[in-house]
């Protein structure tokens, strides 16, 4: 009964900015891991951003340190990607995962139960 669902993606210049959000329903998300994930066409699905469970660590791809923000709102039941200076690079659909109870930001995809559907972002150069 676990549902996640992003919003935010879309097409948007190199340089640019996109904020995405992950809304949480189901469960309360408040002792739960969370992470962004992403993958490009003929890619595997990699870690892009993780949260721990408190929110008191995040931990993120070395491609995207410096340019991306993870973030949660536990009253609100949403996780948050904030991705500044867009490459093209980026592309690729993104995907929110909630991982497991009272977890560290984890990078491993096997580690998270539940998935979204995922969110397109296009980056043009």
């Amino acid at each position: 009964q676990v549902q996640l669902v992003e919003s935010g993606g879309g097409l948007v210049q190199a340089g640019g900015s996109l904020r995405l959000s992950c809304a949480v329903s189901g469960r309360s998300l408040s002792t739960y891991a969370m992470g962004w994930f992403r993958q490009a066409p003929g890619k595997e699905r990699d870690v892009v951003a993780a949260i721990s469970w408190s929110g008191g660590s995040t931990n993120y791809a070395d491609s995207v340190k410096g340019r991306f923000t993870i973030s949660r709102d536990n009253a609100k039941n949403t996780v948050y990607l904030q991705m500044n200076s867009l490459k093209p690079e980026d592309t690729a659909v993104y995907y929110c995962a909630q991982g497991r109870r009272l977890r560290p930001a984890i990078r491993e995809a096997g580690e998270y139960d539940y998935w979204g559907q995922g969110t397109q972002v296009t980056v043009s150069s």
